[in-house]
């Protein structure tokens, strides 16, 4: 079940990109979703390893 708290983010890619992070996701285990999800993670720590973490907003 989704969670109502997440946000929802749709991304239109090629044919080509689409089948090969198919792919690499079935190949580690994950969905496709799955695998976006680690992408963005592991590019988000990268980033704040190198430039210091991204605070979020007081709300």
């Amino acid at each position: 079940m989704r969670n109502k708290n997440n946000k929802h983010l749709g991304i239109e890619i090629d044919p080509e990109l689409h089948y090969k992070l198919h792919y690499i996701s079935k190949y580690y285990g994950r969905s496709a979703n799955g695998e976006i999800l680690y992408l963005i993670r592991q590019e988000i720590k990268a980033f704040e390893k190198n430039e210091g973490e991204i605070e979020l907003p007081k709300d």
